[in-house]
């Protein structure tokens, strides 16, 4: 008979199993990445890569929210339980509100103009010490649904792809709906013919929320045609029959609606005559489209689902198979696409910051002369020269007047009025011996200091935030590891800063210039917020009496103006002649 266990050993035996049980999971969660990495490309050779902060937990890794608005260079703010994202890639900034424990995410326009949109979550945001975390694949739908690009998770490289290069979704009110699993499809009734094309909601769609088609377009190809059903909301399963012998074909969509007389069209001298929808009382619709056979030779026929502009598509082609319409409707579509980035990414804004202001008086001379009056002065001619040149470039100004603009305003300013250019003016100043020795302009773009003069330099400009009310808690992120984060995130304009900084550098009258030729790097933080190619121009140093003469002279503020308009003038003539040699014709 085997000899009995005592009540201790089993004591003993939980205990060593529990232990076994906690060691496993943490060995489990401790073998995982503790972070992933994002490749965000904005357009052509514009692109940067940057890691976005969070854990493993039971399979999933739960991705810092904070973190991964940064990486597309969106702001946020938390307070404990929840969450604003803004962003401003549209006409009108919207922003995402997150909170704790709720699946559903509210998105809203900044101005109440846009109707507010929800997106439901697979799993509600946790709170982790202090911070906000995801799944990493709901966060990645969250902001497909809600920026209308593609933001993808890669598990098996373990990596995110973010495209911010133009809207991959329709915007609109419509109502966004992230599922926890895949919808069941199903074919029940199908009818048994081989001409029958069941299209079932794919990976990550849902039959949840309203779907509504809105308009049918009929594009004519020299081969045959392409029929468009123009839809919002959430994809359905649809089905499509092939022409019968009367010419018709059948094109069903579950669970949507619609109006269906003021879709219903009809078309001349074309293969298709006409397209009718009729609503099935089950929830469904059906839509006939009915063909010109008598006059067309109607070859093949076949329907698919465009999720990037959520429209049920089909072709019918009179001559040559569907491949080759295909292939002509994408090579159509590409060359839309680079119609409307030529738009997005031509220089028609620049933004023109007049540093320091109100009561925040900058640097100022010997004889009284003050940073704020010389630079606002020298903005506005560079704006009026802007507008009396390039009459089609939009000038953005951070003041116009004496009035004080926190630093991080002035960044956001320029992001929400879709500048594509960021110039900050300012002057310079030294203490101690050689304060009358040193003169000359400087331009720098945001990076790590690479010298102790541009340190200097940069301490100077930032030390405005002292005047700023709570501005220990507003720039409370703001490190040396935010810095170096910021650069990362500029590092996609970093080569367009550069040209810009070194075309302006080249414009300046260089005699009697006591600095070292060449555009230099430092952490100004009111670089470290514009989202687009961005320099700050140190025009002269008013500690230094004959250059604070020459920088008080409104003919020498003018002259100053102008020479960074040159320099605009430099940089823009090179960068939009690249955009052209890259393909971006209209």
């Amino acid at each position: 008979m085997p000899e009995r266990i005592s009540f201790p050993q089993l004591r003993l035996l939980g205990v060593l199993v529990l232990t076994l049980l906690f060691a496993s999971k943490a060995s489990a969660e401790s073998s995982g990445q503790d972070d992933l990495f994002m490749h965000v490309s904005n357009a052509p050779g514009q692109s940067y890569t940057i890691k976005v902060q969070g854990y493993p937990s039971e399979g999933e890794f739960m991705a810092d929210m904070a973190s991964f608005a940064r990486a597309l260079r969106l702001g946020s703010v938390f307070d404990g339980s929840k969450m604003q994202i803004d962003e401003a890639f549209g006409k009108s900034v919207t922003s995402s509100i997150l909170r704790s424990g709720s699946e559903f995410v509210v998105i809203d326009s900044a101005a109440g103009s846009t109707p507010k949109r929800v997106i439901q979550l697979a799993a509600a945001p946790s709170v982790r010490d202090g911070r906000m975390y995801l799944p990493v694949t709901q966060a990645c739908r969250m902001f497909s649904l809600w920026l209308g690009r593609s933001v993808r998770y890669d598990s098996g490289a373990n990596k995110i792809d973010a495209s911010l290069a133009g809207r991959s979704m329709p915007g609109g009110g419509r109502i966004g709906v992230l599922p926890a699993r895949e919808s069941a499809s199903s074919t029940d009734n199908k009818p048994p013919s081989s001409s029958y094309i069941p299209i079932q909601p794919g990976a990550g769609s849902s039959v949840a929320g309203k779907t509504t088609v809105n308009d049918i377009r009929v594009e004519t190809l020299a081969n045959g045609v392409v029929i468009r059903f123009s839809a919002s909301g959430s994809k359905r399963p649809a089905s499509f029959l092939r022409p019968d012998k009367q010419g018709t074909a059948y094109l069903t969509i579950e669970d949507v609606q619609g109006d269906p007389k003021g879709l219903a069209r009809t078309f001349q001298g074309g293969v298709v005559k006409s397209v009718n929808p009729v609503s099935l009382g089950n929830g469904a619709m059906q839509f006939n489209i009915a063909l010109d056979t008598a006059a067309f030779v109607v070859k093949s026929s076949s329907f698919r689902y465009d999720a990037s502009n959520n429209d049920y598509v089909v072709s019918i082609m009179s001559d040559v198979d569907v491949d080759a319409i295909h292939r002509t409707e994408k090579e159509r579509l590409i060359q839309a696409r680079l119609s409307h980035d030529i738009d997005k990414w031509k220089l028609d804004a620049v933004v023109i910051d007049a540093g320091h202001g109100g009561k925040d008086p900058g640097a100022i001379g010997t004889r009284g002369t003050r940073e704020k009056d010389v630079v606002l002065n020298v903005a506005l001619d560079l704006g009026r020269f802007i507008k009396q040149k390039w009459p089609d470039v939009k000038v953005i100004y951070t003041r116009k007047d004496d009035r004080f603009i926190p630093l991080k305003e002035r960044g956001k300013i320029a992001n929400r009025y879709g500048g594509k250019l960021f110039i900050s003016i300012h002057c310079n100043a030294i203490a101690g011996d050689r304060k009358e020795k040193v003169r000359g302009p400087e331009v720098y773009i945001l990076g790590p200091h690479k010298t102790d003069s541009a340190l200097k330099v940069a301490m100077l400009e930032n030390s405005v935030i002292t005047e700023e009310e709570n501005y220990k808690e507003s720039y409370k992120g703001f490190s040396d590891e935010y810095l170096i984060m910021s650069s990362m995130a500029q590092s996609a304009f970093a080569m367009q800063s550069t040209e810009l900084a070194q075309a302006v550098l080249g414009r300046f009258d260089r005699r009697g210039s006591t600095i070292s030729n060449g555009v230099r790097q430092a952490g100004f933080m009111v670089l470290w917020t514009p989202s687009m190619p961005s320099i700050l121009v140190e025009t002269g140093y008013l500690s230094n009496p004959s250059e604070e003469k020459m920088l008080r002279d409104r003919k020498s503020q003018t002259s100053i103006a102008w020479a960074i308009f040159q320099g605009l003038q430099q940089y823009r003539s090179s960068y939009e002649s690249r955009m052209m040699a890259s393909g971006y014709t209209k």
